[in-house]
């Protein structure tokens, strides 16, 4: 096959046609793809993601190779898979929405409070989980991050006093009014407890799972909240986030965990950029 030399000359032609805006341009349109990603990894709406991109893979194959009959109809499987796709990606197009209204959707709003007080928070909610786990009391505790819980809160019975160990463990209290469903947590208070959560529609989740942990994961799945949950029957500390339950913590590894819902790190760009523009202090 003989050498085209003329292929240099043609890339130095294409790169002189770049502009500073077409730079910006594709600057601005990988940040909007990456913040996408970073949405749904982790999630099931990666795995529909991977699937439509296999179906259009095949798609190009079978086109290129004249399989006209396979062509078409993945050509038709896929049109319909693009009219359903605001169906199947409901909850991450709402996470998303949610998000650019919040002016989040490119930096985060900063720390809730100051290190101080997240420590003391921090080290109150694991006091309280390791109580509830050593005396087996079931317990649902949301912990709010970016994403307004409002919706949420309003199904339980308002409250709004400062975080404890002691308080939380009066709220949690079996056979009291209380007991029974979600406490949402919003920086260093308490504002709802005895609150609905959404249970999960995912089947394939193991069978040991209780009613507990299907609503926190129900709820992960819708927000970015991280839920910690007490097993009524084992004792276990486990934590719903993103749509997954990691199970078995410690005193340690919990604070690890739910830390950086309280203390967040700003951008340095366009975290303080956008937090200009929202007016945050």
């Amino acid at each position: 096959m003989p050498l085209d030399f003329e292929f240099p000359a043609k890339v130095s032609d294409l790169v002189s046609t770049i502009t500073v805006l077409d730079i910006i341009d594709i600057v601005i349109v990988a940040i909007i793809l990456y913040k996408a990603y970073q949405m749904i990894q982790d999630t099931r709406a990666i795995t529909l993601v991977k699937g439509l991109v296999i179906i259009w893979t095949l798609t190009i194959i079978c086109g290129w190779i004249n399989l006209h009959v396979i062509t078409w109809l993945l050509e038709k499987v896929s049109g319909w898979l693009l009219i359903a796709l605001p169906i199947l990606f409901q909850p991450e197009l709402r996470r998303a929405l949610e998000h650019i209204g919040q002016g989040k959707f490119i930096g985060h709003s900063g720390s809730l409070m100051n290190k101080r007080e997240a420590e003391a928070v921090v080290d109150e909610l694991v006091k309280t989980a390791k109580k509830l786990s050593q005396t087996k009391t079931g317990a649902l505790m949301v912990i709010e991050r970016e994403m307004k819980l409002n919706d949420i809160s309003v199904t339980g019975i308002h409250i709004d006093g400062i975080i404890s160990s002691e308080f939380l463990l009066n709220v949690f209290i079996v056979n009291t009014p209380l007991h029974d469903g979600a406490a949402i947590i919003r920086g260093n208070r308490l504002i709802s407890a005895a609150c609905v959560l959404p249970l999960t529609e995912n089947h394939e989740l193991s069978t040991e799972l209780g009613t507990r942990h299907r609503a926190a994961i129900g709820l992960s799945e819708q927000c970015d909240a991280l839920i910690i949950v007490v097993s009524e029957e084992t004792g276990t500390i486990s934590v719903a986030e993103g749509g997954h339950l990691t199970r078995r913590f410690d005193d340690k590894t919990l604070a690890a965990k739910i830390r950086p819902a309280f203390v967040r790190k700003e951008d340095k760009f366009f975290g303080k950029f956008f937090g200009r523009w929202r007016g945050d202090k």
